[in-house]
């Protein structure tokens, strides 16, 4: 059976409980939590680590007559949001009123977090974040909401309506997991109200870490969650499927076959014919908007446009809601410089008049899944574009780079002739996309690898080589030879496309994490080769300062393989270490002890 209220602990208890509460969940959770093989052996945890591995904290928004929206309960009830952050929640946690969404409405939104909090955990989610492929990385200095809004006719209120968002607040971009879990408790939670909701923070506090590539049970108010992180060793296009297993016991299973994918082609629908120029928008962080009537719609499309060019990650920001009250409105929308490389999700009909000087704006209708085959349509001009009743479509001047690939087109048309599942047709439209990026970004890694330096360059007694420069000539000369053309059947003006991409924010973030990786491939190689000398023999010929130089050093460089987590293989680092401890045995004893004592 369903598991009530009654047996969760009271939040308040919890978050209130001291010390002695506090060490025998921790004891508890850090039992669990902490793998015999894992990074994070010595990580206690205490009550509501867990949650907040998963989420910031859950909120309720409700519509007051005299104050308008307002977050009227916060759970669990510690949890920190700054005035501007609840204001921002408030207003995006609800439809504007002219999108008449009745009944219940999901969506998410995205806004920038207040600077200057502390992040508890940090250390041992950070671990979990290396293993994650780049596009689904945490960005520090934003949250997401995922919102779950009921509008219901009741007479008995003063307004004949009952409005109620119920949020999850989360750094995780996983759409795909929150929907589904506000599927399962929403409904229920606006019947049972509160207890419910401690029964569900309860209930989080006990899930696993978000660690990628694991099989992970998350149970959820007598459902059982079952579904896979990502992890960046996965091969681009490829979800290990996860299995429902039939279970003897009570309770229901839930496979969920992705964390953060949206329906591709669902979303893509209205745009049928011009996914090939989008795709190139946003490569290149085009300024875009997406004005549709609800925010469902209108977030759907935005992370589906940011998600088109994976695996490379976008890099730019994006609003899968966005509204006139939000705090960044007056940035974004300014008219005294040029429109920023931002993606925005709108539904108020003012944007129409707000954001017509923008380049490009893609305009949707109600998403529905074509009956018939959709007919051939034109880009339109930007200057037909007046008020939101302005006809479905995209509304700009530009003009791609590559010539269309008709192929996709038409295999998409004969899905929907034929009836295909629309998520098989996501998977053929993810899988060009990918296709598209991968023949687009292979000649950049194959270009980026080149400048590193050769291993022979590597000596234990220099400090690591340094990566030669990026240079736009050199590369754009590869592309003649080792281009696009290798892998990708398209024409058009690629040359173009690479000179625009460089300029752009994702080339920028793509360029400085490659750069990182390289350079930390070069400290872990130079630490392969100080382990290959024979620094015993070394310190014998060199000065008692030298040594204790020389082991200063190398414990540094062990200090900072820790750190910065370099590729190193640990028996590298256990040889490194019996090399540290064989020289300070062969110094004098006054010396020994004190480089002992030293950390660094």
């Amino acid at each position: 059976g369903r598991r009530g209220a009654g047996s969760a602990m009271s939040l308040r208890e919890r978050s209130a409980g001291g010390a002695a509460a506090a060490v025998e969940a921790g004891e508890d959770a850090a039992a669990t939590l902490a793998e015999p093989d894992g990074p994070d052996r010595c990580l206690s945890l205490l009550p509501w680590d867990r949650f907040s591995a998963w989420l910031h904290c859950v909120c309720v928004v409700g519509f007051d007559l005299e104050l308008g929206q307002a977050v009227e309960v916060i759970y669990p009830p510690h949890s920190k949001l700054t005035d501007k952050e609840k204001t921002n929640i408030c207003y995006l946690s609800f439809p504007d009123s002219n999108s008449g969404c009745l009944g219940d409405t999901q969506f998410c939104f995205r806004f920038r977090r207040s600077p200057g909090r502390r992040v508890s955990l940090c250390c041992f989610l950070d671990q979990l974040d290396r293993d994650l492929p780049v596009y689904l990385k945490k960005d520090p200095a934003y949250y997401y909401g995922y919102v779950y809004f009921r509008q219901v006719r009741d007479k008995s209120l003063k307004r004949g309506y009952f409005q109620k968002s119920l949020v999850l607040i989360s750094k995780l971009p996983y759409v795909h997991l929150f929907r589904t879990m506000l599927k399962q408790i929403a409904p229920e939670y606006f019947e049972k109200s509160e207890a419910f909701l401690e029964a569900v923070c309860s209930d989080v506090d006990r899930w696993p870490p978000p660690a990628p590539g694991k099989i992970l049970h998350l149970p959820i108010m007598g459902i059982i969650m079952k579904l896979r992180i990502p992890t960046y060793r996965d091969k681009p296009g490829t979800t290990p499927i996860v299995q429902n297993m039939h279970q003897a016991d009570a309770q229901i299973s839930m496979a969920l076959p992705t964390v953060h994918e949206v329906d591709l082609f669902r979303c893509f629908c209205p745009v049928f014919f011009h996914i090939q120029m989008l795709w190139e928008l946003v490569l290149l962080g085009e300024p875009l908007v997406v004005m549709a009537p609800s925010p469902s719609e209108s977030s759907e499309t935005v992370l589906a446009l940011v998600s088109c060019i994976s695996p490379l990650k976008y890099c730019s920001d994006f609003r899968p809601y966005f509204t006139i009250h939000d705090s960044e409105f007056k940035e974004y929308t300014t008219r005294t410089q040029a429109p920023p490389s931002v993606i925005l999700g709108v539904t108020n009909p003012f944007f129409a008049k707000t954001l017509q000087h923008w380049p490009h704006i893609i305009r949707i209708g109600d998403i529905k899944l074509p009956g018939e085959v959709p007919k051939q349509v034109k880009v339109k001009k930007l200057k037909n574009l007046k008020t939101l009743d302005s006809k479905p479509g995209v509304y700009t001047s530009y003009k791609p780079y590559l010539n269309k690939d008709e192929e996709i087109v038409k295999q998409l048309q004969k899905g929907i002739q034929q009836k295909r599942p629309t998520e098989a047709q996501s998977v053929i439209l993810r899988r060009y996309f990918l296709e598209l990026t991968e023949s687009f970004i292979i000649p950049l890694e194959r270009y980026v690898a080149s400048l590193m330096p050769l291993q022979k360059c590597i000596s234990p007694w220099k400090s690591p080589p340094q990566l030669r420069q990026f240079s736009q000539d050199d590369f754009m000369k590869t592309l003649e030879k080792a281009g696009p053309q290798l892998t990708s059947g398209l024409k058009g003006d690629w040359i173009g496309l690479y000179r625009h991409f460089l300029k752009s924010p994702n080339f920028d973030g793509w360029f400085r994490s490659r750069q990182k990786e390289m350079t930390q491939k070069l400290e872990a190689l130079h630490l392969e080769a100080l382990c290959n000398e024979n620094l015993v023999f070394w310190s014998q010929k060199h000065t008692e300062v030298e040594t204790v130089d020389l082991v200063l050093k190398l414990k540094n460089k062990l200090l900072q393989a820790d750190r910065e987590q370099l590729p190193v293989k640990t028996e590298t680092l256990k040889k490194l270490q019996t090399h540290i401890n064989d020289i300070i045995l062969a110094l004098p004893d006054d010396l020994q002890d004190i480089l002992l004592k030293t950390g660094t």
